[in-house]
């Protein structure tokens, strides 16, 4: 089946060059034609995978992988846990609390499932009182970024009459008696243009019980409409902090104000100069996690009334390895280091000296930690490459790590190996990459290899299970992650790696990681897949133009392919800071225009087997990348190989998205790799 893709004469010209965008009408997702164009091309990707026989295999083995329940780390409010938990194939988790841990008796507080039809309402904010009798959550529907607040009363089980719109990344902030909170939000979008929508965020004060109208506006910054403001209460509820941030950048500031004495908004770090979180207060001291000075990151005191640099006291100062995450519980200081892209977990003193350490054997993954300043119990939970979510309650007085919730012993660990190796990439820059299989591999180049990446805006990939890529290693295949420049693997340097005038280290990274798999025997090009969605999506959109005879078959997900028009989009111009504005600079456009998928594709050349996706409600990186790019690589491409294309009705960048859904979606994802890279199902 050929799809006839309309060409337009549309010419930019950058900073002396004319770039054609014959595909631009593409991106108007409103226009009939547009949408009548997406229809076929799902219509041909749907008849491609109805030529392979075991798709149903494909979506029943999916379907068994997935059916295990699933359990968030609980966190203890008032006199209850609370935590998210999927008896297996729900669409959503359910938002439960139950006063015993090993009780049977849970309490629903919020079901998604039950929020809309489809199955696509998804809890993007929790937000409890300090005596924990209400919470203030937010729900996102179809994917979207955007989110409407509400307040739930605990002790009726029902919703006050509050509802907070036009809010998307944004914090909540309740006082200490529970009468109100801070928030942060955008302008009402119907009242701007569409590419004024992210833009002068403010924020507001809301007393419970009252309409959104009538919310007191608290800070705003019209001079830097860029900036976004979360508010944060200090420890004690006598400060509230504004942690500012502009995009995606790895830089923060902090304003605060004295809410007992008044006044306005003191800017203790006002330069961008560096990345601060604020994790907890004595008094006037303030400790923050900063980069500042230590790119692997470190933990400062500040004294409010002495707070030049000069005078920070480095109470955990910079290792070897990147301080990742921090928190104040049981008065001492829980510090995550990612170690060669793991996560190991140490304790400090609130003097900064290491009390002790707390064991997560093998390559392992925190997935959430709480616990309050003053608790003698905090939880953990971690994961790995071959189990899924283990949950522990940790004692500090015993030093005991005890499995709470019932444990999953549905996988086998035994059978399966993960291993680490570094790889030289292109300069010579060692790479870590992750190796997944089962254990007694043979090195003949004929394993079946799926190597997916991301490298990009300072995101550390780290090791995690998937019910998809647990399927994908028992039919023999090796999953492969490498942890490229761009990420925060190996800190501030790493990152900066990868960006910029410098993403070109990102590809020769997955490149390299190619070659190294294909040299060292674990497969050949044509049982080589590479999958990375987002920015992993710029990735492998990159990596099939520049060495379109190095992989077997690709799945390109939700990409950013269009990097001369990207920052017009939604959020797109939060990632100026890791890509470039070729529009605005043109030292930009020399780098950006070199690697730009849309741009680079050519005419005539045998591209591999290549299933792009998308949905079509994505507000964050719009379809348009995904469609352009696909009738771009169908025009150019010569050859029998598919260059297919799949558009998933009322989804979005995947935030929310309902297991029935993803499990539609991969079993299209995993139908094609098979079928392209000739693996049997057994």
């Amino acid at each position: 089946m050929v799809v006839f893709t309309k060409k337009e004469v549309v010419i930019d010209n950058f900073h002396g060059t004319d770039i054609a965008d014959p595909y631009r009408w593409l991106e108007d997702s409103k226009n009939p034609e547009v949408q009548q164009w997406v229809d076929l091309q799902n219509e041909k990707t749907q008849a491609f995978l109805a030529t392979f026989p075991n798709r149903d295999k494909v979506k029943a083995k999916l379907t068994e992988t997935w059916n295990f329940p699933k359990y968030t780390v609980p966190r203890k409010e008032g006199d209850y846990y609370y935590f998210h938990k999927n008896d297996g194939l729900q669409n959503q988790a359910v938002f439960y609390r139950a006063k015993d841990l090993n009780s049977d008796q849970l309490d629903v507080i919020l079901d998604p499932n039950t929020m809309n039809e489809e199955g696509t309402a998804a809890i993007t904010n929790l937000s409890f009182t300090k005596n924990g009798k209400r919470l203030a959550y937010g729900i996102s529907l179809n994917g979207s970024d955007w989110q409407e607040i509400k307040v739930r009363n605990l002790e009726t089980g029902e919703d006050d009459s509050d509802l907070i719109q036009f809010c998307k990344f944004s914090n909540i902030a309740w006082n200490e008696e529970g009468t109100g909170f801070y928030y942060n939000r955008f302008p009402d979008p119907s009242t701007v243009p569409a590419d004024e929508q992210s833009f002068n965020n403010k924020v507001y004060w809301h007393e419970l019980g009252t309409t959104q109208d009538e919310d007191v506006l608290i800070y705003e910054d019209p001079e830097n409409k860029e900036f976004s403001f979360n508010p944060i209460f200090s420890d004690d509820y006598r400060y509230l902090l504004l942690n500012v941030w502009k995009g995606t950048e790895n830089k923060s500031r902090i304003y605060y104000k004295d809410l007992e004495n008044g006044g306005e908004f003191i800017h203790l770090f006002g330069k961008g100069d560096g990345q601060y979180s604020f994790i907890g207060n004595e008094g006037r001291t303030f400790y923050f996690i900063t980069n500042v000075d230590a790119p692997k990151e470190k933990i400062i005191a500040v004294d409010l009334d002495n707070p030049a640099k000069e005078n920070w006291v480095d109470v955990i100062p910079e290792s070897e390895d990147v301080l990742s995450f921090g928190k104040i519980i049981n008065q001492q200081f829980v510090v995550s280091y990612l170690h060669n892209a793991h996560d190991e977990l140490k304790i400090y003193g609130m003097d900064g000296k290491h009390v002790k350490d707390i064991p997560l054997s093998g390559f392992n993954s925190l997935t959430g930690l709480t616990g309050k300043k003053d608790d003698e119990t905090m939880f953990i939970g971690y994961t790995s490459y071959l189990a899924p979510n283990s949950i522990g309650s940790y004692d500090f007085n015993s030093g005991e790590l005890v499995q709470v919730f019932q444990q999953n012993n549905k996988f086998d660990t035994e059978g399966f190996e993960t291993t680490q190796v570094f790889y030289p990439s292109k300069d010579g820059t060692k790479i870590p990459m992750y190796l997944t299989h089962k254990k007694g591999l043979k090195l003949n180049s004929e394993n079946p290899v799926l190597l997916y990446g991301y490298g990009g805006f300072n995101v550390s990939l780290t090791p995690a299970f998937s019910p998809a890529v647990r399927m994908c290693i028992e039919e023999g295949g090796v999953y492969a992650v490498a942890n490229l420049r761009g990420g925060g693997e190996f800190g501030e340097e790493w990152y900066k790696a990868g960006t910029l005038e410098r993403k070109q280290n990102v590809f020769d990274d997955f490149a390299a990681a190619a070659e190294w798999l294909i040299e060292q025997k674990y497969t050949k090009t044509s049982k080589l897949a590479i999958m990375g969605g987002s920015n992993g999506g710029l990735l492998v959109a990159t990596s099939i133009t520049q060495r379109p005879d190095l992989f077997g078959a690709a799945i390109c997900q939700v990409p950013v392919t269009d990097m001369l028009r990207y920052h017009k989009f939604t959020v797109g111009r939060y990632w100026v800071t890791d890509y470039g504005n070729a529009e605005k600079n043109a030292e930009d456009f020399e780098f950006m225009i070199k690697y730009s998928p849309l741009h680079n594709v050519k005419e005539g050349v045998e591209y591999p087997p290549t299933l792009i996706t998308t949905a079509d409600t994505d507000d964050r990186v719009v379809p348009a990348h995904a469609k352009k790019f696909a009738a771009t690589l169908q025009a150019g491409h010569e050859g029998e190989n598919p260059i297919l294309l799949r558009v998933e009705k009322n989804a979005g960048h995947g935030l929310g998205k309902p297991t029935a859904k993803i499990i539609e979606e991969l079993t299209d994802i995993y139908s094609f790799l098979f079928k392209t890279l000739g693996v049997e199902i057994n």
